[in-house]
């Protein structure tokens, strides 16, 4: 069995009190000491936020690398190892599994095999879920936002549209007009392949299941021919 210990310091927070290097490394040594510990090396990561997942960072990486079945790991703090608590459940779930401990002196000692386990993955499990939903809520934001300045949002541009340099879409006059038309036939009640053969005649060759995706993405949008 191999014990390693992990501190992280960010950028300018090198002197904060209790956040230093040194009192990291002295805060894991005298927990080790009080176990009875030994340990075999230590993982230092400086200069690396908190919010890059531990498995991107330099020194993390490496020490997720090494793990045996058996090991051990120290952290004085759980915002040491984790910022995200999707990360912290991820990565506490597969060194579970992997059969290596982890120690978090702030949380009172072993957060993967002891009594105190569940509660922290419970607890984990619903701010990792949180995240999620704020994580989902600030995209829909972004694109909801892009959309209202005409901004295009990638995959295939939307046919009767053209993307600008500046990322928005421009109208294609040839094109809005078939699309005007395709709505005109289908409130006249022709059928998709029908549609699809009128607008070969005019230039665009498009399948039927063609014509009712452009159909659906205007009755989406609202577009009135």
């Amino acid at each position: 069995m191999a014990i390693y210990t992990y501190s992280r310091v960010s950028t300018g927070r090198q002197a904060e009190d209790g956040e230093s290097l040194g009192a990291q490394q002295r805060r894991a040594e005298g927990y080790a000491l009080m176990q009875g510990f030994t340990i075999d090396a230590h993982f230092v990561e400086r200069g690396v936020s908190g919010s890059v997942p531990i498995g991107n960072r330099p020194e993390g990486g490496r020490l997720l690398a090494i793990l045996r079945r058996g090991d051990m790991v120290i952290t004085p703090k759980l915002d040491r190892m984790f910022r995200s608590a999707l990360d912290a459940l991820n990565t506490m779930g597969d060194l579970r599994d992997r059969g290596v401990t982890l120690h978090m002196i702030d949380l009172g000692g072993d957060v993967t095999s002891n009594g105190i386990a569940k509660l922290v993955f419970t607890i984990l499990a619903a701010v990792a879920e949180a995240e999620r939903d704020r994580t989902r809520e600030r995209i829909a934001d972004v694109k909801h936002d892009q959309r209202k300045r005409g901004r295009y949002l990638g995959g295939t541009v939307p046919f009767g549209f053209a993307r600008r340099d500046d990322g928005s879409l421009a109208e294609v006059k040839g094109e809005q007009e078939a699309v005007c038309e395709m709505a005109k036939l289908q409130a006249g009640g022709k059928s998709l392949r029908v549609i699809a053969a009128a607008m070969g005649k005019r230039g665009f060759q498009m399948s039927h299941n063609r014509v009712r995706d452009i159909l659906s993405r205007t009755e989406a949008a609202d577009v009135k021919p």
